[in-house]
């Protein structure tokens, strides 16, 4: 084990995986040199890939920081709420510029990519 890994495990602080299907949920909290706790969020899907015959895992990760908790915490917890309801919930206040579900279009654009600017 080279000191790479090492330094990757002591600081880990705590993991749990949770599976669903051909996901996999990890979530890991991890400490900074300078002591500040922040997690990682990572997603593996097992995929097959036609071109070679063989399966392979697609891994993607984000990175959630102490300060950060309470309003991911809200946001997720509305996201939810949408899901089972339907209802669209308050925004979740952060003092930046706020994006709006009525903002984006369905194919993920935002809705000022549908302005004509040819005059």
């Amino acid at each position: 084990m080279d000191n790479r890994d090492s330094e990757n495990r002591k600081e880990e602080l705590y993991s749990q995986v949770i599976s669903a299907g051909k996901r996999r949920y990890f979530f890991d909290v991890k400490e900074t040199r300078g002591g500040d706790k922040f997690i990682t969020i990572s997603e593996s899907r097992k995929l097959f890939d036609n071109r070679t015959g063989e399966f392979y895992f697609e891994k993607n990760k984000m990175f959630l920081y102490k300060e950060d908790f309470e309003k991911f915490q809200k946001g997720l917890e509305n996201a939810f709420s949408f899901v089972e309801t339907g209802v669209v919930p308050p925004s979740v206040e952060d003092g930046r510029e706020r994006f709006h579900s009525e903002d984006i279009n369905m194919d993920g654009s935002s809705a000022i990519d549908d302005i004509d600017l040819n005059f």
